[in-house]
């Protein structure tokens, strides 16, 4: 990356705008599974809301806590 485009980064952070390294990362078996097993939750979840046993700040509270138990990778970016 040249100095350019970091302080491009540095520019776009600073003004609040969600800056994404296109550098290729490893994900590891065990990341893969939490992402798998939260994906798997989330959809439980959203069944229940559907179906009326669980009511929205329920479903908040409870994705929240997905979030904090599976660590997915995008959980900084999710609503």
């Amino acid at each position: 990356m040249t100095s350019a485009q970091k302080q491009q980064r540095a520019d776009d952070s600073a003004n609040g705008r969600l800056v994404m390294s296109l550098e290729k990362t490893h994900v590891s078996q065990e990341q893969l599974q939490h992402e798998a097993d939260y994906a798997r939750a989330q959809g439980i979840l959203e069944s229940l809301l559907n179906h009326g046993f669980i009511s929205l700040s329920e479903f908040n509270k409870i994705t929240a806590l997905n979030r904090e138990s599976f660590s997915p990778m995008l959980a900084q970016i999710m609503p």
